[in-house]
């Protein structure tokens, strides 16, 4: 059966340009799977089917796997076994037949309000570039935009007195997303300040611009925030973050679900209700905290 293996992990080399740790992962694990068969007596990869990977999972869940680990190790035979069929070792795949165990979504992290606040306000609004900066964490807060929707504005597409934003996300979908008066304030002295010593006699359409006056890049944002983010005291900002805060906020509030999935520019809403879940872990803690007769139970 090892020499199988050998063949299966020359094709994920040559013909699929697997990376020297992807074939580690699969020689070891697969390997693993071959040496539980032979403690099970099984001697041949004919002999697999749907019992035989019923015993094999149950051995991982005696093992204490992760849930994880367990769904990689399915999806590593998966493909073993979808390779057997193709060179004709086999004449079907018995792994088709079993299921992954679903692995839950991690809850997103979010800022707390007085976090949010202290980034927001790390800027200095008296140079150019700090003008930019605060009006660019004003937006992704207030709006909860993609990084990439944000460097990719136009000034055409931003009308500050009715408060509103068109970006362009994926897909290439427009949708309109909502400025509160603090982001307005912050895009207004930009406009008026900072973006024109930025733009140092340049012709561009770009919103946000870089100190030699091109459109400001993803990686510059980035920076930008890990900068804002140490200066708060705080470790792990991402723009994707704020993203994850704005919505928490947003459902924390009282917004409608799907007003929320419009303002994210999400396809599905299954892809906004994950905040639902991180908004009531966050009313379960305060009401523990706060409750007299919950404190008391807890004392109990």
């Amino acid at each position: 059966m090892e020499e199988y293996l050998d063949r299966f992990i020359t094709y994920l080399v040559v013909e699929r340009n697997a990376s020297p740790h992807t074939a580690q992962n699969y020689r070891r694990e697969v390997g693993e799977f071959l040496h539980f068969l032979k403690g099970e007596g099984v001697s041949s990869l004919q002999e697999v089917d749907r019992q035989v990977l019923t015993r094999y999972l149950l051995w991982l869940n005696a093992g204490d796997y992760v849930k994880a680990s367990v769904r990689r190790r399915i999806s590593e035979l998966r493909s073993f076994f979808k390779w057997l069929v193709r060179e004709r070792v086999l004449k079907f795949n018995p792994v088709e037949a079993i299921s992954s165990p679903k692995v839950p979504k991690p809850l997103p992290r979010y800022l707390r309000p007085e976090e949010i606040v202290e980034i927001i306000r790390a800027p200095d609004t008296s140079q150019p570039l700090g003008q930019r900066d605060r009006a660019i964490l004003e937006i992704l807060y207030a709006t909860g935009m993609r990084i990439s929707e944000l460097v990719g504005l136009d000034m055409g597409r931003v009308d500050i007195a009715r408060g509103e934003a068109m970006v362009r996300g994926k897909g290439n979908k427009d949708r309109i997303v909502l400025l509160g008066r603090p982001a307005r304030d912050a895009l207004d002295l930009y406009l008026k300040e900072g973006r024109p010593k930025l733009l140092k006699g340049r012709r561009t359409s770009a919103l946000f611009l870089n100190r030699s006056g091109e459109r400001l890049s993803v990686r510059g944002v980035q920076s930008m925030l890990d900068r804002c983010a140490r200066k708060a005291g705080l470790k792990w900002v991402t723009p994707h973050l704020l993203r994850h805060t704005f919505a928490t906020h947003m459902l924390g509030g009282g917004a409608d679900l799907r007003v929320v999935q419009e303002l994210l520019g999400h396809a599905s809403l299954s892809s906004t209700q994950v905040y639902t879940h991180v908004s009531q872990r966050r009313a379960r803690e305060v009401y523990m905290n706060a409750h007299p007769l919950a404190r008391e139970s807890k004392a109990r």
